[in-house]
């Protein structure tokens, strides 16, 4: 391509590290932000288990086609899909669809309208927005008092849409398509949460409640809750899709970043955002210098750095222009054990990987410091 020469040589995410815990999208979402630099962690805390074989859908299912409801909420084309597959294979589907065919079918936005569409049906109306506040306001604005409400349930709780539904006097039938399960390969799931309480992550996404849920858990498992959840008040930004995938976050005082679209795009140009804007940046040896996740960009130039180097440069990134000793930027250094020569490879490294020298002073006998911009050094003074 002949534009590349043109392109800036990183992405607003590229020295930062992001976890991704979904199962449902995560290769879209891993995509979306690899492609704008970053460095994706991802460990599914859920997989998704269809109920071919369940009674529960079967007996919803026979039920629906015995005794026919008002209305039918579609909620996702994934889930719609799986839905009359398994209807097919227990000899239901044409019942299952004649039945669809006769009712008020309402389909949460464009993706779930084309998949009712596929199986030759017409829904009765789809808000563009996807969101279920709006089917719910539609619904009550109809009225629901004695009339039958089949809502197929996507995995993911409905706060507030089944009880709304319920408290103004409609019978609802639940339809549980497919359930979330914890994952069965945990490995991926611990290596993203010792990565986080290690630095090694500059934020995790959420794209569903019971995920973040299930990270909590598992946290909580290896007796590690606390200690990840002020890895979340400090260090590492939790950014969910939307207000309910916050919920099992912000019910423990965990505040996150949320999108005004709960979508996937809209999430990752949120993290545009937020990430460049937490990083520390510092005129030092007539440079600019913006400390990421696990690069510098050195007026602009992207510079990756080994995981030593960045905890010394964090520890003197904390006191620009200080002094700080050696025995201090040991005990900054992960795993470095009692030999201060740890510190002084590791500077070594960090200088290196920086490409410029003068930007850390070597102070003898005292240890080492950010050579900050004398005009800067007033404004850090009492850092």
């Amino acid at each position: 391509m002949h534009d590349e020469q043109q392109r800036p040589e990183h992405g607003p995410l590229s020295g930062f590290t992001v976890g991704v815990t979904a199962a449902r999208r995560a290769d879209e979402l891993g995509a979306l932000l690899q492609r704008r630099g970053a460095t994706v962690v991802h460990a599914p805390a859920l997989r998704i288990v269809p109920l071919a074989d369940d009674g529960e859908l079967l007996t919803a299912t026979k039920e629906l086609v015995d005794n026919a409801p008002d209305v039918v909420v579609a909620t996702t084309a994934i889930g719609f899909r799986g839905w009359v597959e398994a209807a097919d294979g227990w000899g239901l589907g044409e019942e299952l669809l004649e039945r669809l065919r006769s009712v008020e079918l309402l389909a949460r936005g464009p993706k779930v309208k084309g998949a009712v569409r596929a199986q030759g049906l017409t829904e009765e109306w789809s808000p563009s927005s996807e969101s279920m506040a709006e089917v719910l306001d539609r619904l009550l604005e109809e009225g629901v008092d004695g009339r039958r409400i089949a809502v197929q349930l996507h995995g993911e709780p409905l706060p507030g849409f089944v009880e709304s539904l319920r408290v103004a006097g409609a019978e609802v039938v639940l339809v549980p398509v497919y359930r979330w399960m914890p994952p069965e390969d945990i490995g991926p799931v611990d290596r993203l949460l010792d990565a986080a309480l290690t630095r090694g992550l500059d934020a995790i996404t959420f794209t569903s409640a019971p995920a973040a849920a299930s990270l909590l858990s598992r946290a909580e498992g290896r007796g590690l809750r606390a200690e990840f959840l002020a890895t979340l008040h400090h260090d590492v930004l939790p950014a969910c899709v939307g207000p309910v995938t916050a919920l099992p976050l912000q019910a423990l005082g965990i505040d996150t970043v949320q999108p005004e679209r709960f979508r996937l795009g809209p999430l990752v140009q949120l993290l545009c955002q937020e990430l460049p804007g937490r990083a520390r940046v510092l005129p030092i040896a007539g440079h600019q210098v913006e400390i990421r996740g696990h690069a510098v960009l050195l007026d602009g130039s992207l510079r990756p750095v080994p995981p030593a180097g960045m905890s010394l440069l964090r520890a003197l990134a904390r006191r620009p222009g200080w002094v700080v000793a050696r025995a201090e930027l040991l005990r900054a250094l992960p795993g470095s054990g009692r030999d201060e020569h740890a510190v002084e490879t590791a500077m070594a490294r960090l200088r290196t990987a920086l490409g410029a020298p003068k930007l850390i002073q070597t102070v003898v006998k005292r240890g080492y410091r950010l050579a900050l911009d004398p005009a800067a050094d007033a404004k850090y003074a009492d850092a």
